[in-house]
């Protein structure tokens, strides 16, 4: 198949280029209409109790509050007759601002919980009825008379961290991308050669674009899909792009004629590639289990790329190769006498001395990634906020001032709304119920406030909190929304009974991180379930063994705990935070699912470089030692150098100012590094050696299954 295929490619090779300039040019129009398609955010269940909790307050009630603005008193405090004076005059402006809806200030309601401990400081809360953060920053933040006012709020956060990591992606991709351009020279020994994996990665990702403009035009997609697109489709096509030319100039440097080199490069580097994108998009397509679209997202950019990146490097890359014949050497570095040779011995030394002394070879680097995966055990979840921001930004400063210096507020209440109207004994008496709940300070309702059990004396009803069909009751408390007492506390108010004949819907920032965890986490062991079966079945059809999918299970899990214990000593345990800049705290667990997927899958894809020579030789009727070496000393340096490459690319996101992101390139690139050099180098084989001839076991049924429906390279 592939080879028809291929011969296809090399007799029409300038036409195949010709469609595909023409192609390309239409799905770089369609993909340049994805950004403004794409969305931030996705990290809520649509179907979760808070989601409907907060499609509910903004049906009802015009929306909770997501928009902070600290007032600081230049001199003096909040109280100074100049303050007081200001204030009110800022809080007319903000009532009469076309932007906002849901005004509560301090110096209108005189409420002790907007205002800080030490009186310095007070605080303004109001919806955002627009998407005009930036308007309304720039009409108030900065000197107001004797206040000075700093923009905060959940609002003010997204922008902040959407500005945040567009910055840090165009930091990241100066800095990663002259050096990919040069290492790519080095690797391939040729400038001509080193272009070719930027013409597949130019193919898989305004391919993607345009896949994902049309997703977006259906359905909710993230914009963070694109930050996946760019850094998966260069690695990708630096990963097929070293396969097929080694293989090409192997087959030249054989005596082969360039189109038969082609095609012979096709049935053999290319059936890799082939179960290779199998591998990857398997891996990635667990994301669609999730709810999260921020999660499916990654699913859709990913599958899309790895397919593209594919047939890129299935049919234009041949074709590139049909038509530049011996000419895809030149350009030779000056210090190069001739092409980088096919094998690498360095590799093949390797592989012979593991396969030695096995045991000696493979124990220490299995105790050194299980020892890297202890602190897994303790790790915390939590969704982004502020804090994932630098603290220069102003969002996170408003974020540090309200955990530092106030008692509780509106922005960190548990929203409470009811699915009918209630009355007003049976109101009093549930928002009494909840302010006796452990860790509450308060319950604000449109019968006035509640605390430890009974009404509030002097304090005012709020009317805005209760319609004829609904009552929104915010229950203030000042413990942090993304600790556990947080998520305690939500379970405890969804555990009391609402007023007779309504329901309760319980929202706010600590229950949708509950709810968020809760919809990962239910779906983790089937996500899980499904990367375990297709990675089996598609190595099982890729080599005819059942041994060898259980191999690549186990290295595979090996390596993704270490990765995943070294993120939580860092970004939660905060070793090195210093040196990177960040705060540490709970993990996004829709990262590190993210980070677990992605890993995976390049994990495969070397996984499937690197068996595909070992079980070409095997075929051949070599020894499984000689075999092994064969395999690592031909794919040893393609795979080293691949990872190095796609490392570069990932590590440049360290120099991000937003932690999650952060986290992500570094385990990323950690990962790939790790499995790179220890899994392949050291522990595939060993692992070979300890198994011998029932490396390739399948029982009989399985074998007759694998001749019908396995893909050869004949």
């Amino acid at each position: 198949m592939l080879g028809n295929l291929a011969a296809f490619v090399v007799r029409r090779a300038r036409l195949v280029l010709a469609a595909s300039v023409v192609v390309l040019l239409g799905v770089g129009f369609v993909g340049f209409g994805a950004f403004g398609k794409l969305q931030s955010g996705g990290f809520e269940d649509p179907e979760a109790e808070s989601t409907r909790a907060a499609e509910l307050i903004s049906s009802e009630f015009g929306g909770r509050a997501d928009l902070v603005l600290l007032v600081r008193a230049e001199s003096g405090d909040v109280d100074s007759p100049d303050a007081v004076a200001a204030g009110a005059r800022l809080t007319d402006r903000l009532n009469r601002d076309a932007d906002l809806a849901q005004v509560m200030s301090y110096w209108e309601t005189g409420a002790a919980s907007l205002r800080s401990q030490d009186g310095a400081e007070a605080l303004v809360v109001a919806h955002l009825a627009d998407d005009e953060v930036d308007a309304v920053t720039d009409r108030y933040a900065g000197a107001n008379g004797p206040l000075e006012v700093t923009v905060g709020g959940p609002a003010a956060v997204d922008e902040d961290i959407n500005g945040q990591v567009g910055q840090d992606l165009a930091v990241a991709e100066s800095i990663a991308v002259p050096v990919i351009l040069a290492l790519l020279v080095v690797a391939f020994g040729s400038v001509v050669a080193a272009l070719l994996p930027l013409a597949v990665g130019t193919i898989a990702i305004l391919g993607t674009f345009g896949e994902l403009s049309l997703f977006g035009s259906v359905t909710d997609v993230s914009i963070y899909a694109v930050n996946l697109t760019t850094a998966l489709g260069l690695g990708l096509a630096i990963d097929y792009a070293l396969l097929m030319v080694s293989r090409y100039r192997e087959e030249l440097a054989g005596g082969r004629a360039v189109p038969d080199a082609v095609v012979r490069t096709v049935e053999t580097a290319g059936r890799t590639i082939v179960f290779s994108g199998l591998a990857v998009a398997a891996a990635l397509a667990a994301l669609l289990l999730f709810p999260l679209y921020f999660l499916r997202s990654f699913a859709y950019a990913g599958i899309g790329v790895v397919a593209i990146a594919v047939a890129g490097a299935l049919v234009v890359l041949p074709a590139l190769l049909a038509v530049l014949g011996p000419r895809v050497n030149a350009g030779r570095l000056p210090w190069l006498r001739r092409s980088p040779a096919a094998s690498a011995p360095f590799w093949g030394r390797l592989a012979a001395a593991a396969m030695r002394r096995p045991l000696v070879a493979a124990g220490p680097v299995v105790a050194l990634l299980l020892a890297a995966s202890v602190p897994l055990l303790q790790v915390t979840f939590g969704t982004p906020d502020d804090r994932v921001l630098p603290t220069s930004a102003a969002s996170r400063q408003v974020g540090d001032a309200l955990r530092t210096g106030f008692a509780g507020n509106e922005t960190t209440a548990v929203d409470v709304v009811t699915t009918g109207a209630v009355g007003a004994e049976p109101l009093s008496a549930y928002a009494a119920e909840l302010s006796s709940l452990p860790s509450v300070e308060r319950v604000d309702t449109s019968a006035g406030m509640f605390a430890s059990g009974r009404p509030v004396e002097g304090s005012p009803a709020d009317p805005s909190r209760g319609t004829a069909s609904a009552q929104h009751l915010s229950v203030v408390t000042a413990v942090d929304a993304k600790s556990e007492a947080a998520k305690d506390l939500v379970a405890d108010v969804r555990d009391l009974a609402a007023p007779a004949g309504v329901g309760a819907l319980v929202g706010g920032a600590s229950a949708t991180l509950a709810d968020s965890l809760d919809a990962v986490a239910d779906r983790l062991p089937l996500a899980a379930g499904l990367i375990a079966l297709t990675t089996f079945v598609v190595l099982f059809l890729f080599t005819g063994s059942i041994v060898q999918p259980v191999r690549a299970l186990i290295s595979n899990m090996l390596t993704l705990g270490a990765t995943l214990g070294i993120m939580v000593l860092v970004f939660q345990e905060g070793f090195g935070s210093s040196l990177l800049g960040f705060t540490p705290q709970p993990l996004d667990m829709s990262m590190l699912v993210l980070l677990f997927c992605i890993a995976f899958g390049l994990s495969m894809d070397y996984e499937v470089f690197v068996i595909s020579r070992i079980k070409e030789r095997i075929d051949a009727g070599a020894s499984i030692e000689e075999a092994t070496v064969h395999g690592l000393a031909h794919t040893g340096r393609i795979v080293s150098t691949a990872a190095a490459l796609i490392a570069v690319s990932f590590f440049a996101f360290g120099t991000s100012q937003v932690s999650f992101l952060q986290l992500f390139g570094l385990g990323a690139g950690l990962a790939i590094l790790i499995d790179a050099t220890l899994v392949r180098g050291i522990l595939v084989p060993a692992s070979m050696r300890i198994l011998g001839p029932a490396s390739w076991y399948a029982p009989a049924g399985l074998r007759r299954l694998h001749a019908r429906v396995g893909l050869a390279e004949t």
